[in-house]
């Protein structure tokens, strides 16, 4: 594919410099996460993707830090080429799972976001057999949802879930021009992620 590290897709705009905030209440506490888009690249099966750092902190504690590669090809479509994910307890290291590269153990890019999304899509996020195999499926084109960053109208909705996991379902809001501002998990879970604040560089 020809993709590009500039990333601009409405429903999933990567921004270099900018961080998104968001607070998610668990079993295990109140998660703090951030989502911060590098001005680094990574070159992967010959793509330029931007390199999106994600952290999360649980009472002040790191518990996950992970690099995401993200490109976008000519169409909008936004791919997903890995992430390097690595998980703590009591501030050790304890599992690189989840981690996969594009182009590495037949692990393939998958798509997070399409260029023109229609109800009912149904797309492979990434792929790569055993260890990420999530899926999206597109639900809506004008839900609606309210954080404490605001109330968005026109979001687009996706119904998340994996072969893996079959009984773990989550949906995802999109607001034109930001991004995600909710993930709540419908099935197999109660957990909500909702957008607190943005920061730009």
């Amino acid at each position: 594919m020809h993709g590009s590290s500039t990333i601009d897709n409405p429903y999933l705009p990567l921004t270099p410099g900018k961080t998104f905030i968001y607070e998610a209440t668990t079993e295990s506490g109140t998660e703090h996460i951030e989502v911060h888009v590098t001005n680094d690249t990574k070159i992967i099966m010959g793509v330029e993707c931007i390199v999106v750092r994600d952290t999360v902190t649980v009472n002040g504690v790191v518990a996950e830090d992970t690099l995401d590669w993200y490109a976008q090809d000519t169409d909008g479509n936004v791919w997903y080429f890995g992430e390097e994910s690595k998980e703590y307890e009591d501030g050790d290291l304890v599992s690189l799972s989840g981690s996969f590269k594009a182009g590495r153990d037949m692990a393939l890019p998958g798509i997070v976001m399409k260029g023109d999304p229609k109800v009912g899509d149904i797309y492979r996020q990434e792929y790569a057999i055993g260890e990420a195999e999530d899926m999206g499926q597109v639900l809506s084109l004008n839900a609606s949802a309210t954080v404490p960053y605001g109330s968005f109208n026109d979001c687009l909705e996706t119904k998340d879930f994996s072969p893996s996991e079959p009984d773990v379902v989550e949906h995802k809001f999109y607001a034109p021009g930001i991004g995600v501002v909710l993930e709540e998990t419908v099935q197999g879970g109660t957990e909500r992620v909702e957008l607190i604040e943005i920061m730009a560089e």
